[in-house]
């Protein structure tokens, strides 16, 4: 296996600290020596800090590559990067193409820092935790990589000056090096619950993920399914879904039992830029909510990322998270949903009315209820092309976050959730279905429908199709459906039935290729020394 420098990032932006959190923080010393700092205890403590708060880098940021150009969300009011949107237009130059590819490598050159310096400490009692946390940060890098762009260069070793050529490695060498970092880490790292740091349950369900991933390649294991599934039940350590799914979502709350691995965030480590280092989730996924007259000090919110009409369709009568997931009665100030415990005199501002409530009748008895409302019957409150106006798509109200200011930067310090219970059930059901074992996929995925108040289902309708829709009503929002998409070979057949500016024929690309990976970012290319090094097929 070949393990080969990184200029795009080492040249261009270098070794940086964040403070991360109120659960990890770091000590920021002047006038101290890298090399015989990060040797001390105190040191190596706080390189190891940095690693986390790289992640803030990757996730914090708009969430394009994440979710855009999918089944599930659509551009509103305001414009999406067309490129990553709509793929017609994507290029190795387009909007936000590169965004991950920089944090990403940002978070390894950081890893690599800590392992090399991890390898000189003496003095910590917790050297292999602490190395093992630093193993799983990069590997989730990486993971994030290969999935987006295929194969990249694989860099394993501590960088202190510019490197001007670089090789790509192979997809299956990245998928190899990810799960042999993270079965090594295993061996390693803590239980226990949950406190901010990485653990035990976080690595296994990282792994039942990444094998999941690559049971869908070309390369793919014998028993990559299998292996997927024991991680997730591994993960899932005999747990029940037990959290109603509104409470899970209830703002400060994300440290419940059920989270496994989430982006630290607080308004202490935030204070000194709070525009600037929290995120956006808050900011994507729902309408404009109107200037500070109407919303208070809550944030700026865009249409950017406003649910689709198949997405809404997803969820049936009695299903808890139809309520928990969407602000069905927005208020005449929306965050008085948060600040008022006695909703009962509150004016009722917009009506979203679901599909099982949409009948003349149905909304004839809620505007007499609430004559004051503006009533939105079910299948118009979605984005298309002529959609111009506030509240015109119903609000996303998972992340919603009443404390963030209001400014349209990087505002929320909710904890943003990466791995939660929830969907390692519904990682371990894709895995023993697709491995042949239908009945245990379907114990799995009910777990999740049950906690839900949904109908179970049944072996009859059991197919990736509906894990995917499954997925949907459970995850929406959350960082993961370009990726489900793409891993099952479902984003050209759902983003265009799905997706009202996407038509099959968007994805053709060059040299008959379709454009299903992400190109490598242009300047990346132009910086290597390399001149042979190849761009994705479908953008050569």
């Amino acid at each position: 296996m070949k393990f080969k420098h990184i200029i795009y990032t080492v040249a261009i932006f270098g070794f940086t600290m964040f403070s991360c959190d109120d659960y990890i923080e770091e000590e920021n010393l002047s006038n101290v020596e890298g090399g015989s700092f990060y040797t001390t205890e105190a040191g190596f403590e706080t390189l190891v800090n940095a690693n986390y708060a790289q992640l803030k880098e990757i996730y914090g940021n708009e969430p394009w590559l994440f979710s855009a150009g999918t089944d599930l969300y659509a551009e509103g009011r305001d414009q999406e990067p067309p490129g990553l949107s709509q793929y017609i237009q994507l290029t190795s130059s387009s909007e936000g193409v590169g965004q991950l590819y920089t944090s990403c490598y940002r978070a390894i050159q950081s890893a690599n820092m800590a392992i090399h310096y991890g390898a000189l400490n003496t003095q910590n009692s917790n050297i292999n935790q602490r190395i093992g946390e630093v193993r799983y940060l990069r590997a989730n890098a990486y993971f994030l990589l290969v999935q987006t762009y295929g194969g990249v260069g694989l860099v394993t070793e501590n960088i202190d000056s510019p490197i001007l050529t670089f090789d790509r490695n192979s997809a299956e060498e990245v998928y190899s090096f990810i799960i042999s970092e993270l079965e090594t880490t295993l061996s390693g790292i803590g239980g226990g619950a949950f406190d901010g740091r990485v653990n035990k349950r976080a690595v296994q369900h990282l792994l039942a993920k990444v094998y999941l991933t690559r049971a869908y390649e070309s390369f793919a294991g014998a028993d990559d399914f299998s292996k997927a599934a024991s991680y997730a039940d591994d993960a899932i350590a005999g747990q029940s879904l037990t959290i109603p799914f509104e409470e899970l979502w209830t703002p400060g709350n994300e440290m419940n039992s059920e989270t496994l691995f989430s982006v630290q965030f607080s308004p202490e480590s935030n204070s000194t830029d709070p525009t600037n280092l929290g995120h956006m989730q808050n900011l994507f996924f729902s309408s404009y909510l109107g200037g500070a007259e109407i919303s208070g000090d809550a944030p700026y919110r865009s249409y950017n990322l406003c649910p689709t009409e198949f997405a809404i369709s997803l969820y049936d009568q009695g299903d808890q998270r139809w309520e928990a997931t969407f602000m069905t009665e927005a208020f005449e100030r929306y965050y008085d949903y948060y600040d008022e415990e006695d909703h009962s005199e509150l004016l009722v501002a917009h009506y979203y009315a679901p599909k099982w409530a949409s009948s003349a009748s149905d909304l004839a008895d809620y505007q007499s209820l609430h004559p004051e409302a503006t009533i939105h019957p079910y299948g118009e409150y979605v984005p298309s092309v002529s959609r111009n106006l506030d509240y015109q798509t119903i609000p996303v109200k998972k992340f919603d976050d009443p404390q963030a200011p209001f400014d349209g930067g990087r505002t929320s310090t909710r904890d943003l959730i990466l791995s939660r219970l929830g969907e390692t059930y519904l990682i371990a059901a894709e895995a023993y279905l697709k491995s042949g074992d239908p009945a245990t996929a379907l114990l799995r995925l009910n777990e999740v429908r049950n906690r839900a108040n949904a109908n179970p289902a049944t072996l009859a309708e059991l197919n990736i199709d509906y894990i995917l829709d499954e997925r949907a009503r459970e995850l929406l929002g959350e960082y993961h459906r370009w990726f489900d998409l793409k891993r099952t070979g479902k984003l050209v057949e759902r983003a265009s039935q799905h997706h009202y500016l996407i038509e099959e024929s968007n994805f053709q690309g060059a040299n008959g290729e379709l454009k299903i990976l992400r190109p490598i970012p242009q300047e990346a290319i132009d910086l290597n020394q390399n001149k042979d090094f190849p761009q994705n097929p479908a953008y050569e």
